[in-house]
């Protein structure tokens, strides 16, 4: 594991203190479910369901071009 030293304004210190205290974490163990949580969040956002395109390839070809 790396260890880091990270600035925090003191209002969001306190709040991560206190909502690590109900949800019954460390402070530490806190921050690292809430980063877990987040990233997960986003990476599912970037990959729709089923991992394919979100929308078609666009047809090819112009109005005309349909087999006669």
């Amino acid at each position: 594991m790396v260890r880091i030293s990270l600035r925090l304004p003191e209002e969001l210190h306190a709040r991560l203190v206190e909502q690590a205290a109900r949800d019954r974490r460390s402070l530490n163990s806190q921050i690292l479910h809430l980063l877990e949580e987040t990233l997960d969040a986003a990476e599912s956002d970037t990959h729709p369901p089923g991992d394919g395109p979100a929308f078609p390839d666009p047809l090819r070809g112009g109005p005309d071009s349909s087999p006669a």
